[in-house]
């Protein structure tokens, strides 16, 4: 049976010439021929891209197929496995490959290295604008690792001609590689838990464990862990010895709100960082921070986490790390942009990634 593309392709004559079976050794098939038997089989008895031999002719000949659909290329066109790879090379940046060798015109992109998946989404677009070529990805942002697959792209029709091959390889040569994989840095990380009464022992701490656990998660290291109160000159003097001890993450808790003892945003402003954006749109998470400070030439994150940090498994946090981990710098449109799949349902049993948050 052949496919609608493939019976267009057939009607209309192109790429496909008929010859009669005893004349259609070694011609290639241009579509799959079915065979019935009844009572024992039904299915494919050749598939297309064969190549006839002779001793095929006298079997063709009892399933009734007196004349072939034989592949016939122009020169300006090009047979759907060689239009696969080319637009599969052309998909493919840094740390992205294929997946052995187009089989009917398609073929999947795999990760080369474990970290951050990234899609220009733009370019995807447009790619799949051309027609007759199309790229299905995994979400942008998607933590991979080695050998996942991440995309699988083909050459709709049988025949595809040339000119549209070129296009669609252009706009991903342009963009260098629609895809690719960003490594995720082993941060050494610095945390200030603010807050007078986990200052006094009044309350104990929860947040250390939940950022613990989501470090080791990236297989970074904590380098210390400092307790402020809501006093704007102690975070600050925390922040700057974990600053001076190494730190290339820096990771603040609570003191995000509005209420008047609510001073950790201003702290950090004090710090005189290079930028600061306060406010996201995601839920959990809208009172979420991101900013970067000067450090001996380097550029060092500052992530301020709200006080839902604290007893939801999942917020912004979760979707802005990977990303500052793999050199991305976040600014306000990065965070806007979250805003779109930004609300979480709070499933009773969270299965993210596998969900639409952050998507």
């Amino acid at each position: 049976m052949c496919d609608i593309n493939e019976q267009d392709n057939i009607k209309s004559g192109i790429g496909t010439k008929i010859v009669p079976a005893h004349e259609a050794v070694g011609t290639i098939l241009s579509h799959d021929i079915t065979e019935i038997r009844p009572g024992e089989f039904k299915g494919r008895a050749f598939k297309k891209g064969h190549i006839i031999q002779q001793e095929d002719v006298a079997h063709l000949q009892r399933l009734g197929k007196e004349n072939l659909y034989i592949l016939e290329i122009q020169d300006d066109e090009m047979h759907e496995n060689d239009a696969a790879y080319a637009i599969a090379k052309a998909l493919a940046g840094s740390g992205i490959k294929m997946a052995g060798e187009p089989n009917e015109g398609k073929i999947n992109l795999v990760a080369e290295k474990d970290g951050l998946l990234k899609v220009n989404r733009d370019a995807l677009l447009n790619f799949n604008m051309v027609g007759e070529v199309m790229c299905a990805s995994i979400h942008d942002n998607s933590i991979v690792k080695k050998d996942r697959i991440v995309a699988g792209t083909r050459a709709i029709p049988l025949v595809v001609k040339k000119s549209i091959v070129e296009e669609a390889v252009k706009i991903a040569e342009e963009a260098k590689g629609v895809l690719s994989i960003n490594e995720i840095r082993k941060p050494k990380t610095g945390v200030v838990i603010t807050g007078n009464e986990v200052y006094s022992g009044k309350i104990k701490d929860a947040f250390e464990p939940v950022i613990r656990k989501k470090i080791e998660c990236v297989e970074g290291e904590i380098l210390n862990v400092h307790f402020a109160p809501d006093n704007a000159e102690q975070i600050e003097n925390r922040i700057k010895e974990l600053l001076d001890s190494g730190a290339d993450l820096i990771i603040t808790t609570g003191g995000m709100s509005v209420d008047p003892d609510d001073v950790t945003r201003f702290a950090i402003r004090n710090l005189g960082v290079e930028e600061m954006h306060y406010g996201s749109p995601v839920l959990p998470g809208s009172m979420f921070l991101v900013a970067y400070i000067n450090k001996d030439g380097m550029s060092i994150p500052i992530l301020g986490i709200p006080a839902c940090g604290m007893y939801a498994s999942i917020t912004v946090f979760d979707l802005i790390l990977p990303r500052v981990l793999a050199g991305e710098r976040i600014g306000r449109r990065e965070i806007a942009e979250l805003g779109h799949g930004g609300l979480c349902l709070k499933c009773e049993i969270c299965r993210y990634p596998v969900c639409p948050f952050g998507k």
